[in-house]
């Protein structure tokens, strides 16, 4: 009996997670590093963005990239180059000032929400892991700061074993540098207590109040403040690129949760950017 043959309705290169044109329009100029007869211009930018966007959400490895898009090694070059240029960072925090003016709220954010997360290791990763604990998994803990929207301000990525306290100084630095000193409390659970972590913050300005969980209470309970970090790890989460660990240098995982959030953030000021 012959094989019946599929037919795809789905035009070549045309995926789910490629940019529409009002964001391309947005994101084009952060991403235009070289001139157009520059070597490294053989690909179209907008291709290899959308390459990108792919790889994070799919979550497959750059060299399982579907042949309908450039190269991967061109992709992933061309993703290190936009990462040391800081482009993804420059890019989230202009969508994070039109999010919060759409709002109703100041540009810049007053306040921060500190927590982390491990992630679970994999050979790629493993030779940099530690041992959580709490969590009784090896792997890597992303530390991020967010604002009340849950907009990413800064992220920092070590072995599972560093505890969140000893990683104040080097966040709340991050945050001021994004917000240009704006931010003045950080909401923190009790991981952060003590007076190392709140001395590391008062020297950037920014005073730590922990949310504490009442003994009396059990089970899932939404802390104030605290689960919108929740939730921006879940949405996060939802790319499987940053499901596990799976880059080789903490630098790279850092920067994909910027390239995640720049893709979150797009969908959420679509309404106020400017049409193509």
């Amino acid at each position: 009996m012959p094989v019946k043959q599929y037919k795809s309705h789905r035009k070549k290169g045309d995926y789910p997670s490629d940019v529409t044109d009002e964001e391309w329009s947005f994101v084009a100029p952060y991403l235009t590093l070289m001139t157009k007869d520059a070597p490294q211009r053989e690909h179209d930018p907008r291709q290899v963005f959308n390459a990108l966007r792919w790889i994070v959400r799919a979550g497959a490895p750059w060299r399982y990239l579907p042949n309908d898009f450039p190269p991967w090694e061109a992709v992933y070059q061309q993703t290190q180059r936009w990462i040391r240029a800081g482009c993804f960072e420059a890019i989230v925090d202009d969508l994070r000032q039109i999010i919060r003016k759409a709002a109703g709220r100041a540009a810049e954010p007053s306040a921060a929400i500190f927590d982390g997360r491990t992630l679970q290791s994999t050979p790629e990763s493993g030779d940099r892991a530690g041992y959580d604990g709490h969590k009784k998994r090896r792997g890597s803990k992303v530390h991020m700061a967010v604002d009340t929207l849950g907009n990413l301000l800064a992220v920092t990525v070590t072995p599972a074993n560093e505890q969140e306290r000893a990683q104040v100084s080097e966040l709340a630095e991050q945050v001021q540098d994004a917000t240009g000193d704006s931010v003045h409390i950080a909401f923190v659970d009790q991981g952060y207590t003590g007076d190392r972590p709140r001395e590391a913050a008062k020297e950037q300005g920014i005073d730590l109040l922990v949310v504490k969980l009442e003994e009396a209470k059990r089970g899932f309970v939404l802390l104030p403040r605290r689960w919108v970090v929740e939730r921006s790890f879940a949405w996060a989460s939802r790319f499987r690129r940053l499901a596990r660990d799976y880059e080789r240098l903490p630098e790279t995982v850092a920067a994909l949760h910027f390239v995640v959030f720049a893709i979150l953030m797009l969908v959420k000021a679509a309404p106020w950017l400017p049409s193509s």
